[in-house]
């Protein structure tokens, strides 16, 4: 029985410093890539997955996103403002608690883009949630097969789906694919201000709660201007 889940937040908060020039004037998530803002094929994909509600964190440039979200009406978008201060990824979520709720909710990147393969990967993920063994369950990507990505991976992951980070000389077979179901419990003792969601990630990890699910399909690194062209070809050879 697939784990029902209609609220979802959205990091769109960063600078995105390695996509400039793009970023001048306009927060990463406004860039496009095939004709579409990044933020705007997360929010189709959250919408397509029964998401009616989304909360989208906003610092850089935040004004130009803000109003750029004004024209979306499914799910319907709350700004969680961070203008003040930037709290990175699991500072954010903290801020965004009071808002997300009590119930398990999707996490994901502004700029997370893949093709999808032959099943939507948010509904996979929601298919695959225990909440009663998770706390966070990422996404991921194959290392070797995204597309513009040229890392040392993230994570390995047993039969059960269970992970561990890699150490920092190692190489992992899996990426962070930036898509995620959270619970609120996972950030029950976390810090007021910045701090990295790795810190959280690292908790579930220590307590057997941090599982994951191989993405279907292609994921696409979208870091820099360079990379855009690449994703580009990736998607109109999909669809021929």
């Amino acid at each position: 029985m697939t784990f029902r889940i209609d609220t979802a937040m959205v990091l769109a908060a960063g600078f995105g410093k390695r996509m400039l020039p793009l970023t001048q004037d306009m927060p990463k998530p406004m860039v496009k890539v095939d004709g579409v803002t990044l933020i705007d094929r997360v929010l189709d994909r959250l919408a397509l997955a029964g998401v009616t509600r989304a909360i989208v964190n906003v610092h850089y440039c935040g004004d130009v996103l803000i109003e750029h979200l004004k024209s979306r009406t499914s799910p319907k978008i709350e700004i969680s403002d961070e203008r003040d201060l930037l709290l990175d990824t699991g500072g954010g979520v903290v801020r965004a608690l009071p808002m997300l709720g009590k119930k398990p909710f999707f996490l994901v990147n502004s700029d997370s883009i893949w093709i999808e393969g032959t099943s939507p990967n948010l509904s996979r993920l929601a298919a695959a949630y225990d909440e009663a063994r998770m706390d966070a369950l990422l996404l991921l990507a194959s290392s070797a097969g995204a597309v513009g990505y040229a890392g040392a991976g993230d994570f390995t992951m047993n039969s059960e789906g269970l992970l561990t980070k890699r150490d920092e000389r190692e190489v992992a077979p899996f990426v962070y694919a930036g898509a995620s179901i959270l619970h609120p419990r996972l950030f029950a003792d976390a810090p007021q201000g910045a701090f990295s969601l790795l810190r959280s990630f690292k908790k579930a990890e220590a307590q057997s709660s941090l599982f994951g699910l191989r993405l279907d399909g292609t994921w696409m690194h979208v870091g820099t201007p360079e990379a855009i062209r690449g994703a580009e070809d990736a998607i109109r050879r999909s669809s021929e």
